[in-house]
C-alpha cells in the first residue's frame, strides 16, 4: 500500500486557471530558486470580507496567522495595495511586524516622500471645497462617503438597489456641472465610485515595486475589485495575477481564487515553497 504524498505541492489545487498555459505548480516551484519574491495583496474582498461599516471589516479567520508567518520568515516582500487610506487599515491588520502598505491607490507610499506630497497637493487643494460639499450633500442623503488623501470615495454598498441609480445620476450631474474632471478621475469599484487624483493606480504600484526589485523577482498580485485590474495588467509577463472572487468575471488575472479557503491555501503554499531557499536580505 502506497503512503500519502508528503510533497506540499502534490495536494489538490482548487484554484482555477483562467487562461491556457498558466500553472500554479510552476509558480510555486519557481519560488524556491527565486532571487527575490514579492507578494502584493488587496485588502477588502481579498484578505477580508466586505462590510457595510468598513471599520468592522476584519480579516478572514486565519489570514493574520498566514501573513504573520510569511512576514516573520523574511523570505518575501509582502505588500498590501489598497484603495483605503493607510490610517484606516492599520487598526484592522494589527500585525507586528506589519506589512508594507501602499494606500489610496498608490498616493500613500509606505513613507510618503516630499515629491509624492507635492504631486498631490495642487489638485487636491483645487478640488477640496467641491469634495467637501459633495460629501456633506451625500451624507445628508444617507450615503457613506470616505475622504482620502487622493480624493473622495462614494459607497452605496448596503443602499437599496432602487436608490443606487438615483444617487449615481445625482453625482454624475454634479460631476458635470462642477467640471470636476479637470482635476479628478471618475473610477468605478465594486459597491461605489471614487473621484480621485489621476496618475496613480494599483498598476502604478506594481510597476514601481517590480522595477525596484529587478530581474529574478517572482511576484504575484491578489485582488478582487475592478480597481485591481490595473494591477493584473501591470503584472502580466512579470508575475501572476490572482482574481479573488466566488464567481469569475472578465479579467486580466491568470487564476480564480475563491475566498477565503483558496486565499489561505495560496498563502500557506507560498510560504512553504519560499522556505526552500535561503532567507532574503
Amino acid at each position: 500500500m502506497s503512503l500519502p504524498s508528503q510533497n506540499p505541492f502534490a495536494r489538490r489545487v482548487p484554484m482555477r486557471a483562467l487562461r491556457p498555459g498558466v500553472s500554479l505548480g510552476d509558480l510555486f516551484r519557481s519560488l524556491g530558486g527565486a532571487a527575490r519574491r514579492a507578494l502584493m495583496l488587496d485588502y477588502d474582498g481579498t484578505l477580508a470580507p466586505f462590510h457595510v461599516d468598513p471599520a468592522r471589516a476584519e480579516p478572514y479567520p486565519g489570514v493574520r496567522d498566514e501573513l504573520s508567518t510569511i512576514l516573520s520568515a523574511g523570505h518575501t516582500r509582502l505588500v498590501v495595495v489598497t484603495g483605503r487610506a493607510t490610517r484606516d487599515l492599520l487598526p484592522l491588520l494589527r500585525l507586528d511586524p506589519g506589512p508594507e502598505i501602499w494606500g489610496s491607490h498608490g498616493w500613500e507610499p509606505p513613507a510618503a516622500s516630499a515629491t509624492d506630497a507635492a504631486s498631490a497637493a495642487p489638485a487636491v487643494s483645487v478640488a477640496l471645497s467641491d469634495l467637501a460639499t459633495l460629501a456633506a450633500d451625500l451624507e445628508a442623503r444617507g450615503v457613506r462617503v470616505e475622504l482620502k488623501p487622493s480624493g473622495l470615495a462614494v459607497h452605496w454598498r448596503g443602499v437599496a438597489a432602487d436608490r443606487q441609480a438615483g444617487i449615481r445620476q445625482w453625482l454624475e450631474t454634479r460631476w458635470d456641472v462642477r467640471d470636476l474632471g479637470r482635476n479628478l478621475d471618475w473610477a468605478e469599484f465594486d459597491g461605489g465610485v471614487e473621484l480621485r487624483l489621476p496618475g496613480r493606480d494599483k498598476g502604478h504600484v506594481v510597476d514601481r515595486l517590480l522595477e525596484e526589485m529587478g530581474r529574478g523577482t517572482v511576484a504575484a498580485y491578489l485582488g478582487d475589485d475592478l480597481t485591481d485590474e490595473d494591477a493584473f495588467r501591470a503584472i502580466q509577463g512579470r508575475g501572476t495575477g490572482m482574481l479573488v472572487r466566488k464567481e469569475v468575471r472578465p479579467t486580466a488575472a491568470d487564476f480564480l481564487l475563491e475566498p477565503p479557503e483558496d486565499v489561505l491555501d495560496f498563502l500557506a503554499r507560498w510560504d512553504a515553497a519560499a522556505r526552500a531557499a535561503p532567507r532574503q536580505r
